[in-house]
């Protein structure tokens, strides 16, 4: 099967590097020339324009940083592959629901899938990261293989692409909340003047941390936050998650207080430091 992954970042290379280990074809593309080095050394093959990367393959994955640039690339693929040759278009990148509906009704035939990744790209390039699912359920049955082979299970949410987003969007709001609550924890535990490596211990095995955030833990109690989640991204998916509770009537307060602390973390030097990078933020607060 033969795949074209567009969008060269850390989500985009980790996608494109499973699918080759798992031996499909694989064509990617970057808006910024320079980012598929190593993944054009281990057997993909570099092009130039989405249409170039997209000619004779038989699924496009969209890997994008935010909804104007997953748009403005489906618009661009949609123009110059006409009828779209039975192509299968699936996005998985972290934008609004409305945004994945939109995509779903330029491609012909809505020969499209939202499929938000759960997992972080080295979860990706294990083949731990999970897939939800949603639009067309022929084109995601078409796809199988590819949910099969790339991640660790997939789940279909329906045929309205908006739903496999809106609980991705949710997912990362619980992560974003969860890691400023522990960072709280670990300012108060540092003005309180315990031992940081015994407190580091007890929150791996406190009950009320969650798992996911046990590759963060080092990096919250003193790391460089060098991880792949910028602030800037946190910020971005909170502002997501806020404005789909706030379409359906719910509000969230929590989430602009979230939302905001994200947003001053990177206005403050983080933006592309990790999401664990809002603990400084918290220490800043200290009096």
């Amino acid at each position: 099967m033969r795949i074209a992954v567009l969008g060269m970042g850390r989500m985009g290379r980790a996608l494109a590097q499973r699918l080759l280990t798992q031996h499909f074809s694989v064509t990617v593309w970057n808006r910024t020339p320079g980012q598929a080095g190593q993944v054009v050394q281990d057997g993909a093959t570099e092009a130039f324009t989405p249409a170039e990367a997209a000619q004779g393959a038989d699924a496009v994955l969209m890997s994008l940083t935010d909804d104007r640039a997953v748009r403005d690339v489906m618009t661009r693929l949609v123009d110059a592959v006409p009828g779209g040759d039975d192509l299968v278009v699936a996005d998985t990148s972290t934008v609004s629901p409305g945004t994945s509906r939109a995509l779903r009704d330029l491609m012909p035939g809505g020969r499209f899938l939202a499929a938000p990744i759960l997992g972080g790209p080295l979860d990706l390039v294990l083949g731990n990261a999970r897939v939800l699912l949603g639009g067309d359920q022929m084109a995601a049955e078409r796809l199988e293989p590819v949910w099969r082979d790339a991640f660790a299970s997939s789940a279909y949410c329906g045929d309205d692409p908006g739903c496999a987003v809106t609980l991705k969007l949710l997912n990362n709001y619980l992560l974003m909340a969860n890691v400023v609550l522990v960072s709280e924890v670990v300012v108060t535990a540092e003005a309180a003047g315990f031992d940081m490596a015994g407190v580091r211990n007890q929150l791996f095995r406190w009950a009320t941390v969650p798992p996911i955030l046990r590759n963060r833990l080092d990096d919250i109690v003193g790391g460089a936050h060098e991880g792949w989640f910028t602030t800037r991204l946190g910020a971005k998916d909170v502002r997501l998650a806020r404005e789909v509770s706030e379409e359906h009537g719910v509000v969230l307060p929590l989430a602009h207080l979230v939302e905001r602390l994200y947003e001053e973390a990177a206005e403050l030097g983080w933006a592309e430091a990790d999401i664990a990078a809002v603990v400084e933020l918290v220490r800043r607060e200290r009096r």
